[in-house]
């Protein structure tokens, strides 16, 4: 792809694109030079009932939050309709996300205990103004390059299901985030890691926001005390999918191309109505922008303003101007906006998309068993233990270790599940030699999702 000539409503696309169950990310510049984002929604997932419509009001919901003071949201520029495309664009970067930072090598406690201070803020300002997030996970969360912690696909994935996620289920993917980023730790910052898990598990019973107070209040725990974003910075900055030349504001205007007739689906909601805003009063609403006086101060505002760290940016979207009109037309070259290489991409994602686009519950394990062979182990042999574990039918990931009495060795793993099935088998083998008339013990661990379940069995190696 061209970065110079590809592009769609003024925003220049890149060739770094990315796949997720809404469509095909790719890291863009606004057309004012600035790092962007822009989504192409699956045709298939955007084209269902009442799909567009949802989630054009679910992103200016956003807009009025973000305009009303709140921060820690991407905030989104435009959402525009190119013939049957439907495009999201946002006014700051989406990349890198805490799941890229993660893939490259581990996140520094100090960076991580901000990531989880600054989602809990912003979920807890959400909850305040009515609303919730409905799908935080690792790639959700995007780090900026001074290491701030913003999230992105607010309320989309509802959006797109036609549901309402409650304040659990936000609070159930802190939490699940808050143990993944133990996990990473508990080799090299054990007290780190025993902090996160603690703060997952208050998230998941006594909710977010004691969860994010027990990780000011027991911030010793962490390496020389500190809660900062210095590394995370620095990694967030080393990851980044392009580096954006001196003189790249300065290129000329991408070359015209036949992207039919865009319009801008904002400002002018296709239901006759304007969105359903839950919010208290002093929150902008509709008509809140450049000049209208400031209410007295929300609840969400109050909570963002009291818990963000004095390094926080609050990001805002670029003001618009009010006499912007609703339909733009321009008639371009014979060009395609994508490569035929993204179609493909995009076609060949569908199908996944749509299967991961089911009302399946969110995954958990209902119980785990361990069973070894009865028979007593010979001299130097080796036997297979069998871990069962049984779920609810989610879609998602399970992590599990199992851990042997007689040594010290930690074998670790991960499975991913599906919806139609619910049973699943996680074996060990187990050798031992040399004589001896020992008692052997195997521990099967499932660290995620929680919360932890163990079972253990034993066997006897006589030799």
């Amino acid at each position: 792809m061209d970065n110079h000539r590809n592009g769609i409503a003024g925003f220049r696309l890149t060739e770094h694109t990315w796949m997720t169950e809404l469509g095909n990310w790719i890291d863009a510049i606004s057309p004012d030079g600035r790092r962007a984002g822009a989504l192409l929604f699956d045709p298939r997932v955007i084209g269902l009932p009442g799909v567009r419509e949802r989630v054009v009001n679910t992103v200016m919901t956003d807009q009025h939050l973000v305009l009303g003071g709140m921060g820690g949201l991407i905030p989104v520029a435009d959402v525009v309709a190119a013939g049957d495309q439907v495009w999201l664009l946002t006014a700051q970067a989406v990349s890198p996300t805490l799941a890229d930072l993660l893939a490259g090598a581990p996140v520094d406690p100090a960076g991580a205990a901000s990531v989880l201070t600054e989602t809990a803020q912003t979920l807890l300002a959400l909850h305040a103004a009515g609303v919730t997030h409905g799908s935080v996970h690792p790639g959700t969360v995007v780090i900026t390059a001074e290491g701030a912690a913003l999230l992105s696909e607010r309320g989309l994935s509802d959006a797109i299901r036609g549901q309402v996620s409650p304040r659990e289920r936000d609070a159930a993917g802190w939490a699940s985030l808050a143990r993944g980023l133990a996990a990473s730790f508990t080799q090299t910052a054990p007290r780190a890691a025993g902090l996160f898990e603690r703060a997952a598990g208050t998230a998941t019973t006594l909710g977010l926001e004691p969860a994010r107070a027990m990780l000011s209040q027991e911030r010793a725990a962490l390496p020389g005390g500190l809660i900062s974003r210095d590394a995370l910075a620095r990694a967030a900055r080393g990851r980044s999918a392009f580096a954006q030349p001196p003189s790249f504001a300065a290129q000329p205007p991408p070359a015209p191309q036949d992207e039919g007739d865009i319009v801008t689906l904002l400002h002018v909601p296709a239901s006759g109505s304007p969105p359903r805003l839950q919010f208290g009063p002093g929150v902008g609403g509709p008509g809140a922008g450049a000049g209208t006086v400031r209410q007295p101060e929300t609840t969400a505002e109050r909570i963002w303003r009291e818990g963000r760290d004095g390094a926080a940016t609050v990001h805002r979207p670029e003001k618009r101007s009010q006499g912007r009109v609703a339909k733009v037309s321009r008639r371009r070259r014979r060009r395609t906006i994508l490569s035929t290489a993204l179609f493909a991409v995009v076609m060949a994602g569908a199908i996944v998309a749509w299967f991961r686009l089911t009302d399946a519950p969110e995954l958990a394990v209902r119980s785990i068993d361990v069973v070894a062979p009865k028979k007593t182990l010979g001299c130097d042999g080796a036997i297979v233990l069998t871990g069962t574990v049984v779920t609810n039918g989610g879609v998602g990931e399970i992590r599990y270790e199992w851990r042997k009495n007689l040594d010290k060795e930690v074998v670790k793993g991960s499975l991913r599940t599906s919806a139609d099935k619910t049973s699943y088998s996680v074996p060990l083998r187990w050798t031992l030699s040399g004589k001896s008339n020992v008692k052997a013990t195997a521990t099967l661990k499932v660290l995620s999702p929680g919360p932890a379940r163990t079972d253990k069995a034993s066997f006897t190696y006589k030799c």
